[in-house]
């Protein structure tokens, strides 16, 4: 098969460059927290969960994973099992690289001249800049591939499991539902690994509270996204064609797993 010329090789490897570039950039734009009322221009919003109060603060993450959630769903209904845990695999790879790479720049002397060239910005010292935003820590870069990876597989496994049920019926329940689903663990996984067994030891009642509402925002979006997986469906039908989409929705229902 002649990878630039066959449609359905071509629409994977668009799919799969959209998924693991959202992917890698929502890693690395996380460690910026944003106010949601602020940005929004709405008065604070004081929720109050599990003894806990506070404002709509979220990761800027959370701006590229619906994309990845909607890749996800994608690449599931036309390439099946494997295609979404290749990818994912190969998301946590190369995801695992970036940091690396990060890692090792931070760590390279930088030029005296560049470390204070930014001073009339507000930044004193841009080694300093440079290395709290790429440098982020262990717990938290581990937490978020662990939660990643099983929400992927997870993902994967609910929506095959509701595809056998309903068969090409009610698209949004297997796309929706699988999200939602896999979703709710990756938010509690993350949390749990990079702040409560991390060196911040937040308490029980605090990763509960932050994590009931980053999981609220991530049910909010999957719920928001239904148009928009019916949307891609419709560019990707007309992309291949009757014929070839419907062959490789067969082929992607009976797919088994391969590793």
């Amino acid at each position: 098969m002649n990878v630039t010329t066959h449609r359905a090789a071509r629409l994977f490897v668009v799919l799969a460059g959209i998924f693991v570039a959202n992917a890698i950039l929502a890693e690395f734009i996380g460690i910026k927290i944003f106010a949601v009322e602020p940005t929004l221009g709405l008065a604070p919003f004081n929720w109050s969960l599990f003894g806990q109060t506070g404002t709509l603060n979220f990761t800027a993450g959370v701006v590229l994973w619906p994309v990845v959630f909607l890749m996800t769903d994608v690449v599931n209904e036309y390439y099946g099992r494997n295609g979404v845990r290749f990818l994912s695999f190969l998301a946590v790879g190369l995801i695992s690289y970036a940091f690396l790479v990060a890692w090792v720049v931070i760590r390279l002397s930088p030029a005296d001249w560049w470390v204070t060239s930014m001073e009339l910005q507000g930044v004193d010292n841009l080694q300093t800049a440079f290395a709290a935003i790429y440098g982020q820590g262990m717990w938290v870069i581990v937490g978020s591939l662990v939660a990643f990876l099983i929400g992927q597989l997870l993902d994967v496994a609910i929506f095959h499991r509701i595809r056998q049920v309903t068969g090409e019926r009610m698209i949004w329940l297997r796309a929706t539902g699988s999200t939602l689903v896999s979703q709710f663990v990756d938010s509690f996984v993350v949390l749990y690994i990079a702040f409560v067994l991390g060196p911040q030891q937040w308490p029980i009642n605090q990763f509960l509270a932050i994590g009931t509402v980053n999981y609220a925002y991530k049910f909010l979006a999957a719920l928001a996204l239904t148009p928009a997986v019916y949307a891609v469906h419709w560019l990707i039908d007309r992309y291949l064609g009757a014929e070839l989409g419907n062959q490789l929705k067969k082929q992607a229902t009976a797919d088994r797993a391969d590793y």
